[in-house]
């Protein structure tokens, strides 16, 4: 693990995967991306979340947004998602659901949201076979209640933009997809490190499938040069 000031009082709690739970310095827990049942590498005593103030989706695939609804209605919390999605989250039965779409910003939870471009895909598989197309991938921008700035990347490869993500919103830390196959490998992310100019940079799909095969370290070796330090958990880790 990384010990950093640039965190501030945001604690930051990955439960493998993509899923992370964020207490924010105003004391509030922000669910990103939860993916709890069938997450192989989401600790036991982890599976379930029955307090959150906001949870944000990135895109609807089965491991991103697998147990959305049973956190939703068990928190009751507001779930950010892009419109179509949203929708068809309502569908399922979530009544609290904050749709919004890319370049929009709402407050949630006291955090400033804005929704940013992902390069990837969405959608779902029914139990009929079906396919569901759920609007696009996203990221997020958050800016927290002492003014700390992140970017949540979601799943997406690397894009030119995030240049002007850096530019516009001055992120500090970046949660980034490193595993390959599906997203970014390290090499694309240290080169989304550097078009962000960031200062810590949070890891994180990887491992969990064999295909998965990008690792921490080599993309700490690659951003070394830069100055930026690698955050690296172990699932159900918290760092504050």
């Amino acid at each position: 693990m990384v010990d950093s000031p640039v965190r501030g009082k945001l604690s930051i709690t990955w439960l493998g995967h993509g899923t992370f739970v964020l207490g924010t310095p105003g004391g509030k827990r922000i669910v990103i991306d939860p993916w709890l049942e069938g997450n192989p590498s989401c600790p036991a005593d982890k599976k379930k979340i029955d307090k959150a103030d906001a949870i944000l989706l990135t895109h609807g695939h089965f491991d991103h947004v697998g147990d959305a609804v049973a956190v939703a209605r068990a928190t009751g919390a507001p779930v950010v998602a892009i419109f179509e999605l949203g929708a068809w989250l309502g569908q399922k039965g979530v009544k609290n659901v904050s749709g919004m779409n890319k370049g929009g910003t709402q407050t949630v939870a006291g955090v400033a949201v804005t929704m940013v471009d992902a390069r990837h895909s969405s959608a779902a598989v029914e139990d009929d076979g079906r396919i569901v197309y759920l609007g696009e991938p996203a990221g997020y921008v958050l800016t927290f209640e002492n003014g700390l700035v992140v970017y949540f990347a979601g799943d997406t490869a690397l894009f030119g933009d995030m240049k002007l993500i850096g530019e516009l919103y001055k992120p500090e830390i970046a949660f980034l997809p490193i595993g390959d196959h599906f997203t970014m490998d390290p090499l694309q992310a240290a080169k989304a490190v550097e078009l962000l100019g960031v200062k810590q940079v949070v890891p994180m799909h990887y491992g969990t499938f064999p295909l998965l095969t990008g690792t921490p370290d080599r993309l700490e070796s690659l951003v070394a040069p830069l100055g930026v330090q690698v955050l690296t958990l172990k699932p159900g880790e918290t760092a504050s």
